[in-house]
This record gives structure tokens, sequence and C-alpha cells, in this order.
């Protein structure tokens, strides 16, 4: 299971370890991935991310969330290294949650949800692999939160 690390948060998210283990549990019982490093979750500006946006995957726009994978092998990793890092706007957070009628933890843990399914290398590029990717986030959501977000 994950370990993680939640960088420059602000006092404006409540954020619950207890629901992002949670989370992290229920994911590894359903994905037979090795999911034994280090993950860094950093809040950035919408600034920041809109740069990182364009930097790594040429798109001169704001997103989200990125997600960024380090190694294509782990065999050599240590259960201490940073392996994964996902970068998440705060600001979407809270106009995404507003724009949903959600709270903003909810769109953070929503966020949180798919941008792991990505470092554990599921996409949404096809119809096909939308619809797995789509059906596990709503597994996941629903058995820790008993309600689906997607």
């Amino acid at each position: 299971m994950f370990d993680y690390t939640l960088i420059n948060l602000s006092k404006n998210l409540k954020i619950e370890r207890k629901k992002i283990s949670s989370i992290f549990l229920c994911i590894s019982e359903k994905i037979e991935k090795k999911q034994n490093w280090i993950l860094n979750i950093i809040f950035v500006s919408n600034e920041q991310i809109k740069k990182y946006n364009n930097d790594y995957r040429k798109k001169n726009k704001t997103t989200d969330v990125l997600s960024f994978h380090y190694f294509e092998d782990f065999s050599d990793l240590k259960n201490t290294d940073i392996a994964w890092e996902i970068v998440i706007s705060e600001e979407k957070i809270f106009s995404q949650a507003l724009e949903f009628q959600i709270k903003p933890e909810e769109e953070f843990y929503k966020l949180l949800i798919h941008s792991i399914l990505h470092i554990l290398w599921y996409d949404h590029e096809t119809e096909k692999d939308f619809l797995e990717m789509n059906t596990l986030e709503n597994e996941i959501a629903f058995q820790v939160f008993s309600k689906n977000f997607f």
C-alpha cells in the first residue's frame, strides 16, 4: 500500500488522513500491482499547474491534477523511495467542488482516486479504457464513501 506525503496543503482544505488511507487500502485490494513506495501529493496554484501542464504535456492551460511516474522498473526501489507525485491545483478543487455541488474535500478525494489510477497505468484515451477506469473509480468511491463521485 502507498505511503504518502502531503505538501503545501492549506488550512482551507480539511483532508482526513483516515479517508486517504481507506482509499489506498481499497485500491491495493482491487489492483494487483505493487504499491509499496512513497507518493507525494503536492498542492499548487493555478498558475503553477498551468506551467507544469505546458512544460510536461505541451498544453498551455490550467488543469486540476497531474500525475507523474518516475520509474518504469520498480525492482530496485526501496520502500522509502518516492516513486510518484500528484500535483493538484487547490484553486481548482474549490472551483470544481462548487461547479459539481460537492464539498471541496470530496473533490480532492475524487481527484486522488483518479490520479492514483493513472499512476497505476490506467487511462481513458479510448472508450474501453474510459469505461474500465470509470468503473474502478466508482467502485472505490462507493466502497470508501458509500457514494459515487464520478
